[in-house]
């Protein structure tokens, strides 16, 4: 079972780019609901943004993602 920081950091790495939400749902195998839930999260904190129709990872994102990554390969 998958723990929220392993889904904020699926759905930041799916949206590197823009991506619509569809894009996300599959990408971080999710629904949609759960989707609109963490969306909502990561722009609230600044790690996400959306433009138009697309949503992105802000700089921000980006930065926690990399930390997320180094705390990961250091318990592995």
């Amino acid at each position: 079972m998958r723990g929220k920081l392993d889904i904020i950091v699926d759905i930041l790495e799916v949206a590197k780019i823009n991506v619509n939400k569809t894009r996300i749902v599959y990408g971080a195998n999710l629904n949609f609901k759960l989707a609109d839930k963490y969306l909502a999260l990561l722009m609230k904190l600044g790690f996400m943004e959306k433009v138009e129709d697309k949503y992105r990872t802000t700089d921000k994102g980006k930065m926690i993602l990399e930390k997320a990554r180094e705390i990961t390969c250091q318990l592995e």
